[in-house]
């Protein structure tokens, strides 16, 4: 007789552990037990940043016992819960990239890890259109307009220096072109948009012009958009020498990483008017600080909390392990 797989379906208030336990319940011989982990979590960040951890292992740790299997979003799967649980021989994390598990601690350990790459995918490339959207057109700034004022009688907006641009034959740099690059790619070519993309890693075809040179790129782009995976050759990609090179009254986009992106230097371009317009959800420092330079450039700033892959099918595809 087949013995059960113990399980731990550790989930939060995104991933919750009853769609984990059903995704598990195709699987045959699986013993499931829940955990819901306490908040704060930093969800975005290494295991080593993982913030209030040690009371998250404690919980995580006794949690643990006997499980062979442990799925999780975002439990801090450290040296010491490796330590405490020798039984444990896999960790699946129900994410893009498994950030928050020691993966050197998990091979001294004998732990296997799997992830989730693309599952949140079509998630986050609909809200990078949608912040791109939103950037062009100033919707937000028209919303606080009637919301906040009641009338827009008057608006500046109606002039033509202030209006927005359309997508309609807009020139528009992809950095990357992966799982979300490739899908923003092809929803803006359905626009009319001219998409051009780099990605020295992208094989085959790609939705759009190929620019083997990111500085051509940038300086063809009316608008760019980061899809880049953050790496150290990747880190601080977009600096000022960057930005300097997009043409005057360009748009930058980051729902990717906020490393990817110096800050300090898209603040200095917006303030002067280098740059027309930007729209992030995503930041080097998370969650944004209260003296950001982000939150005092003007009007000109679309700022979101880190929600493009939130979506119930990004839940439901993570809690699978994958997308649909």
């Amino acid at each position: 007789m087949t013995s059960s797989v113990r399980v731990l379906a550790a989930g939060d208030r995104f991933v919750l552990p009853s769609l984990i336990t059903a995704a598990l319940a195709r699987q045959a011989h699986c013993d499931v037990r829940e955990l819901t982990l306490g908040w704060p979590l930093e969800p975005f960040g290494p295991v080593a940043e993982v913030r209030e951890a040690s009371g998250t292992e404690d919980e995580l740790i006794a949690a643990l016992a006997g499980a062979d299997v442990l799925v999780t979003q975002m439990a801090p799967v450290t040296e010491r819960v490796l330590a405490a649980r020798p039984e444990l021989r896999l960790v699946a994390v129900c994410r893009g990239g498994p950030v928050n598990v020691n993966l050197e601690a998990a091979r001294r350990h004998g732990v296997r890890v799997c992830f989730a790459p693309g599952r949140n995918a079509a998630a986050t490339a609909e809200f990078t259109v949608g912040l791109l959207i939103a950037a062009l057109r100033r919707i937000p700034q028209a919303h606080h307009l009637v919301a906040g004022h009641g009338s827009w009688s008057g608006s500046t907006y109606y002039t033509y220096e202030h209006s927005g641009l359309e997508l309609e034959d807009l020139p528009i740099g992809l950095v990357g072109h992966g799982a979300v690059g490739s899908r923003v790619a092809r929803v803006l070519c359905a626009f009319g948009a001219r998409v051009m993309v780099h990605d020295p890693y992208a094989r085959g075809e790609v939705h759009g012009l190929r620019m083997s040179s990111l500085d051509e790129l940038l300086r063809r782009s009316r608008v760019i958009s980061l899809h880049a995976r953050l790496t150290e050759e990747t880190r601080g990609l977009i600096g000022a020498r960057e930005l300097a090179l997009l043409p005057p009254g360009a748009v930058v986009v980051n729902a990717a990483r906020g490393a990817l992106l110096d800050e300090a230097a898209l603040c200095d371009a917006l303030e002067d008017g280098r740059i027309a317009a930007a729209a992030l959800d995503t930041y080097a420092e998370e969650p944004l600080p209260a003296d950001s330079r982000l939150r005092t450039v003007g009007g000109r700033v679309v700022l979101a909390p880190p929600l493009g892959g939130a979506s119930r099918a990004g839940a439901e595809n993570a809690a699978r392990l994958g997308p649909p």
